[in-house]
């Protein structure tokens, strides 16, 4: 019998329960789901930064600990935890994440904002959206979910420029990587979508000079982490006219601070973190898959590299 403790908020228990027993069940996997156990006779830890769990130390018998979160920034630096640390990749959300980034990139390609406002009886004559090869979006990051998002963009024929630390290649787009590459990706583009971890290397990626290579009028959108962009230099751009609308889902402190000036800033929209979830049934069968390669020897899926933060 296999020993995994569910470590999470009880609300992430009531969803995830089932699932998990379900995706057990399916894999073959023998195992006794618990949320409490004695921390000497747990084999796996099924996680959340916010389940209240920071000494790993009495886990003798540990193997993995299981994120239920793509989003490991919390975990990488905690010294009592000694063994392999996985991501949630969960494809569920990577589809949810392609949806929305795609959505948010379309509204702006299309200038749909101005006739959502503009429903007061009097026909405007407008402009056409130019075609979609005409259009430089720059997708800051191209780990699992910014390279899905980012094909998804190129195969709306978007001319899509991707940024990673590292070269990486895909058909269909220009990558960059590096310092240089960075300024590459972002000159001239209209829309840049942020898909980049929180690491000390990449807070405030996007910062006043990075903004003003943007084309005039360009596009934000942020579903990945709050502090890649510099608030107070976005807030510049937006009223200079540099950028013309920023969407961001994530910020430095969540809930957003009710006095927090996005709130109110005609040009910039708030959705409430909701650009993407870990989907219950898709992410059990991810943790069920890396505790079958556990139990074989096999490498673990989506190790975290604790020294680059992801």
């Amino acid at each position: 019998m296999i020993n995994v403790l569910f470590l999470a908020p009880p609300k992430n228990w009531v969803q995830y329960e089932a699932p998990l027993r379900a995706a057990f069940a399916k894999a073959g996997i023998h195992a006794d789901l618990r949320v409490e156990f004695d921390p000497s006779d747990v084999d796996y830890v099924v996680y959340a930064p916010n389940g209240g769990q920071a000494d790993f130390t009495p886990f003798t018998k540990l193997k993995a600990v299981l994120s239920l979160w793509a989003g490991v920034e919390t975990m990488v630096d905690n010294p009592s935890l000694r063994v392999p640390l996985c991501r949630m990749v969960d494809h569920g959300l990577t589809e949810s994440m392609v949806e929305w980034v795609t959505g948010q990139v379309l509204r702006y390609h299309l200038g749909m904002d101005q006739f959502v406002a503009a429903q007061d009886g009097v026909w405007r004559a407008g402009t056409a959206a130019p075609l979609a090869r005409d259009r430089k979006v720059c997708v800051l990051g191209l780990g699992a979910l910014g390279m899905a998002c980012a094909k998804a963009l190129s195969a709306l024929n978007f001319d899509v420029h991707g940024w990673a630390r590292s070269a990486k290649s895909c058909e269909g787009m220009t990558c960059h990587f590096g310092e240089d590459g960075l300024r590459g990706a972002l000159s001239g583009a209209d829309m840049v979508a942020l898909l980049l971890p929180d690491t000390p290397a990449t807070e405030n990626v996007l910062n006043a000079e990075r903004m003003a290579l943007m084309a005039k009028g360009g596009f934000i959108v942020n579903p990945g982490r709050g502090p890649l962009i510099d608030d107070d230099a976005l807030l510049a751009a937006l009223d200079s006219g540099q950028l013309a609308h920023a969407t961001l889902d994530v910020f430095r402190i969540e809930p957003l601070p009710e006095a927090h000036p996005f709130w109110v800033h005609p040009k910039v929209t708030v959705t409430p973190h909701i650009a993407a979830e870990t989907k219950a049934t898709t992410a059990s069968e991810v943790i069920a898959q890396n505790v079958v390669l556990g139990e074989a020897g096999e490498p673990f899926l989506h190790v975290v590299d604790r020294a680059a933060g992801y």
